[in-house]
């Protein structure tokens, strides 16, 4: 083989390479929003069951106000969990652990508190992912290797359902 040809075919591996990260990095954020969605579902049925919203439970100071002219003293500061509110947090409930098989009774207060940081951190890497992908298609596109312009006759068709009178 000539040197161009080797060129190009180089330039290709590189750009199957990049590809194949693309793909594997969309595949991973697929599994990702599907975990998330798991644990958004699993939080609500947890605020459902302690009958919170995010909004519904009154602020530490609100809850201090309420409780003051009690005979007995206590504490000034009252912290109160947005999720448990007045639920009982020591009530066990059931769940299975991320990435695990396993199922446990844990406190209530101890399992929407990991589905929150596990929440927390699948947020993170999605927005990791999702900034991975871009930066990937960015390098396959200024390769030329994906199209930047929409075909004529996707166009054609967008022009023609906009400016039928209705």
């Amino acid at each position: 083989m000539d040197e161009t040809m080797k060129q190009f075919q180089e330039g290709l591996i590189e750009l199957e390479t990049e590809a194949e990260h693309l793909l594997l990095a969309r595949h991973q954020l697929i599994e990702n929003d599907r975990v998330r969605n798991g644990n958004r579902e699993a939080l609500t049925a947890l605020r459902k069951r302690a009958r919170t919203t995010k909004t519904s439970v009154p602020s530490p100071f609100e809850s201090i106000m309420r409780d003051i002219g009690g005979p007995e003293s206590r504490p000034l500061v009252k912290e109160v969990c947005t999720t448990c509110g007045n639920h009982d947090s020591n009530e066990r409930t059931w769940m299975m652990f991320p990435g695990t098989d396993l199922i446990g009774r844990i406190p209530f207060h101890a399992a929407h508190t990991i589905l929150e940081t596990d929440q927390a951190q699948l947020d993170f890497d999605a927005k990791r992912l999702q900034s991975y992908m871009k930066e990937k298609s960015l390098l396959i596109s200024e390769r030329g290797a994906i199209a930047d312009r929409i075909s004529p006759g996707v166009l054609k068709s967008l022009i023609a359902l906009s400016d039928k009178p209705k």
